[in-house]
């Protein structure tokens, strides 16, 4: 028997809407992390295992990079499509500055996954209880060409005071510290916790971690929008009182063109599967990354994450508004 015209534009119809579904079940992501000796590389695989399981019509895949800047890049040139990238660079790339002046790379924030507060480590017989009195003080502002040097210094000139800078390695900086060679060091926390290297500093001799006074935190708010200004709980280490310094986050950025409503599955879905995350990355468990996505991040959110945190009664600060 002959189809009819009926059961042939039927067909057509049937096959039209079939490619099309095939075609958005086939929406392929390729998200950029770090190294694979990383534990952050660790948790890119576990957010991209719920990306799979729990975003309907999306593939993802997680691609080894070499972190934040060449993740920026990758990005402008529309070769990966999510990424690992701190804060501070972040907002650097999108505002053109330093290692990005004259070339912005615009990028939109998803969601923070952790902070790293930068503390002031000092040997409690230095003497020195306030950030004004590191003038002339022998002090390391962090691991040879890290982001903490660079941020540490950039913390330091803002507030105008200049230590006397001492570079080196963590291996020559812990040892210089425990024979008083060094009388302090910036270094970056893991969440709210002192970095190893303080805690081995400690055993040897007695620590303390300067705080910025409320007048410099405001300071940094106005003058260094690149940073976050944290306040550490008490317990950071072993008789450490609370305290308050300087942050940059580790994120992840999307390129603009992401449809919106994927980047809204995806934050969704991040944001109610904890579970898999912690236990890739310890520094996440109990963590609202929610709250510290508005508080640390430093550029525009994407406008399908902006649309989740909207849904769940959360305010989005100016600063993280969604542009076109």
């Amino acid at each position: 028997m002959k189809p009819t015209l009926k059961t042939l534009l039927a067909a057509a119809a049937s096959a039209t809407f079939l490619t099309a579904g095939m075609a958005q079940a086939n929406e392929r992501l390729l998200i950029g992390s770090t190294s694979s000796s990383s534990s952050h590389y660790g948790y890119f695989v576990a957010v991209n295992q719920i990306i799979n399981s729990q975003v309907e019509g999306v593939s993802a895949s997680v691609a080894e990079t070499g972190a934040t800047v060449d993740n920026l890049r990758r990005l402008s040139r529309n070769q990966i499509d999510m990424g690992l990238v701190t804060t501070n660079t972040g907002y650097h790339a999108y505002a053109g500055q330093e290692d990005f002046d004259g070339r912005p790379v615009d990028s939109r924030l998803l969601w923070v996954y952790t902070v790293a507060p930068q503390n002031v480590v000092m040997r409690q017989d230095a003497g020195v209880s306030t950030l004004d009195e590191l003038e002339g003080v022998r002090f390391n502002p962090g691991i040879t060409g890290s982001a903490t040097e660079k941020t540490t210094e950039a913390v330091m000139r803002t507030l105008g005071i200049s230590p006397n800078y001492v570079r080196g390695s963590t291996t020559d900086i812990v040892d210089a510290m425990k024979d008083g060679r060094v009388m302090g060091s910036a270094k970056s926390g893991v969440g709210n916790r002192l970095d190893g290297s303080s805690m081995d500093i400690a055993t040897f001799t007695p620590i303390s971690v300067i705080s910025l006074t409320d007048e410099q935190a405001d300071t940094l708010r106005e003058e260094m929008p690149d940073v976050a200004i944290v306040d550490v709980p008490e317990g950071a280490g072993d008789g450490i009182p609370a305290y308050t310094t300087w942050a940059f986050g580790v994120a992840v950025h999307a390129h603009p063109d992401l449809d919106e409503e994927t980047a809204y599955q995806i934050v969704k879905a991040v944001m109610e599967n904890p579970e898999p995350q912690a236990n890739a990355f310890s520094a996440v468990r109990d963590a609202d990354l929610a709250k510290m996505t508005l508080e640390v991040g430093t550029v525009p959110l994407h406008a399908g994450a902006a649309r989740y945190f909207e849904e769940q009664g959360l305010e989005i600060p100016d600063a993280l508004r969604p542009v076109e």
